[in-house]
């Protein structure tokens, strides 16, 4: 027993050594490239196929997609947020005012190794918009699909890294949205249920439409639009354009960043919801398509070389506000209730 023991003792040593490695010495890049286009093409054509009947918010197809992120994170070994008795936030139908079924928002959770209370929350919608009265599914691969199957590739690589012994400082909340189609119901409800305190959420970083190429940038797979990055916080802006010039150097465009739009595309997503709490954001977008909320919003119309691309983008982000020794400093505070 005694020599069992002492051969124990370095080996538990060298595991423990294993989970604590300075993450400065980490290269981010190299789990950033753990993110592919074969996966998320993987991911992507099951997801916004037939058989999940375009997701509508609280139908059997949105719950099907629910259990089929849960499934992914149960394999990644990703758990719960603390204080949920699994990964699910239902939303009762009374929020919704009786008009929809009970619904979910799905949540996953990596624990910060030094400063665990402070949360990055990288989001995006999961649900669509059914089935059309003519019996055609709106599977809603680029807008409710891109996003969400992005943000699992994300949690992969993040999850590599702790493998590997760089465990994030700050936590990551990784946020699968339903109701945004309902009128942004889903992350509504969780800005009003937080199940981490708002105060300590240092950023939202939320993807919607991102597999997607428009007609103003044909033939460019390495382009980006980027909404509300300097909205809240000018760190949050340079730290994005630092992050990107470094490893990615994609073409960032702000033609949407303005808050006078006409579209109207930073009021328009899950994140508005957290810059309405004075959380910065950065909404990444893909801009709009021929097929937005059509039929034709199918997986094999997707540029997984695009997704890519933004997916490795977000990722890189999320590492750097996650990893910086302060927090992100918010110097545009605002009341935006009233918008």
């Amino acid at each position: 027993m005694k020599k069992i023991l002492l051969f124990a003792i370095p080996a538990l040593l060298t595991a423990c050594g294993a989970q604590n490695k300075n993450i400065e010495n980490a290269d981010p890049m190299e789990y950033a490239n753990t993110i592919t286009a074969d996966e998320l093409k993987e991911h992507l054509y099951t997801f916004a196929s037939d058989e999940y009947e375009g997701r509508n918010t609280g139908e059997p197809g949105q719950k099907k997609a629910a259990e089929y992120i849960v499934n992914e994170y149960k394999s990644l070994g990703i758990k719960a947020p603390k204080g949920m008795n699994n990964y699910f936030q239902v939303i009762p139908t009374e929020y919704f005012k009786g008009k929809l079924k009970a619904s979910e928002n799905v949540l996953g959770f990596i624990e910060g190794s030094e400063k665990p209370e402070e949360v990055i929350v990288i989001s995006s919608h999961y649900d669509h918009v059914g089935i059309g009265k003519e019996g055609d599914i709106y599977n809603g691969a680029d807008d409710g699909g891109s996003g969400p199957m992005a943000l699992l590739e994300i949690a992969e690589a993040f999850t590599k890294a702790k493998k590997a012994g760089y465990t994030p400082k700050r936590s990551i909340l990784l946020f699968h949205i339903t109701g945004e189609e309902k009128g942004l119901l889903g992350s509504k409800y969780y800005t009003e249920n937080p199940i981490i305190p708002l105060e300590n959420t240092v950023a939202n970083l939320n993807m919607d439409m991102i597999g997607r190429i428009d007609p103003a940038h044909e033939g460019n797979d390495n382009y980006v639009y980027l909404i509300g990055s300097d909205m809240l916080s000018t760190e949050l802006h340079e730290l994005s354009e630092e992050v990107n010039n470094k490893y990615m150097n994609m073409d960032l465009d702000y033609k949407y960043n303005d808050e006078n739009d006409p579209n109207r595309f930073y009021y328009r997503s899950d994140h508005y919801n957290f810059a309405k709490n004075n959380i910065p954001v950065i909404f990444y977008f893909n801009g709009v398509h021929a097929d937005y909320h059509k039929p034709t919003d199918t997986a094999e119309k997707i540029s997984y070389s695009a997704l890519e691309k933004r997916a490795k983008l977000a990722f890189l982000t999320a590492w750097e506000i996650a990893n910086r020794d302060t927090r992100l400093v918010v110097d545009k505070a605002e009341d935006n209730s009233a918008k």
